[in-house]
């Protein structure tokens, strides 16, 4: 699985093994200002041993099978722009939770959609799952606008589903099953 990725002509998806832990850092400190809003991780002191702590941890998910991190990298020149990964698997119901995230510089330039897209498209005919979830906090409308933009059904509201670092938030389910991609 070393050499494993997902892409299109933009943007390759890159276990998160196959990247430096300075390069999530300096991403991660660029965007701390948004980042830390909806990003539990991301705290003022956050250093390069977390970096290195979360690269450790997510080849350990991939061996065990609990959780598929990738790496957003840039086609072009090979920088690296975010993250994004399939997690809290559910093996039983066969349903997984799908998280992104884009360095600020390169926010609005729809990558977190493309990237969305190719790990749905992961999740479903690759891993098998039947349902795809996407949970974002009732004030984050950039993540809400990539689900929908993903092709994500609206479900509901979930009360008090979030802990951020300003309190217990409300968040928007939306769903993504093999149906819909037809």
């Amino acid at each position: 699985m070393e050499d494993f990725e997902l892409k299109d002509d933009l943007i390759s998806l890159w276990p998160n093994r196959r990247i430096q832990a300075a390069a999530v850092y300096t991403a991660v400190i660029e965007s701390m200002p948004e980042l830390s809003r909806w990003m539990p991780w991301a705290h003022p002191g956050y250093s390069v041993g977390d970096s290195q702590n979360w690269l450790k941890m997510s080849a350990e998910c991939w061996r065990d099978e609990t959780a598929y991190e990738f790496a957003i990298i840039d086609n072009r020149d090979g920088s690296y722009i975010g993250g994004a990964g399939l997690n809290h698997l559910d093996r039983l119901n066969k349903v997984a939770n799908l998280g992104y995230w884009i360095r600020s510089s390169r926010c609005k330039q729809g990558i977190a959609t493309r990237a969305a897209r190719l790990l749905v498209r992961f999740g479903l005919d690759t891993l098998k799952f039947n349902r795809i979830e996407i949970l974002a906090a009732v004030e984050n409308r950039g993540s809400q606008r990539v689900a929908e933009k993903t092709g994500a059904v609206r479900e509901g509201i979930l009360r008090n589903q979030l802990s951020l670092s300003d309190g217990i938030h409300d968040a928007v389910i939306f769903s993504i099953i093999p149906s819909d991609l037809r």
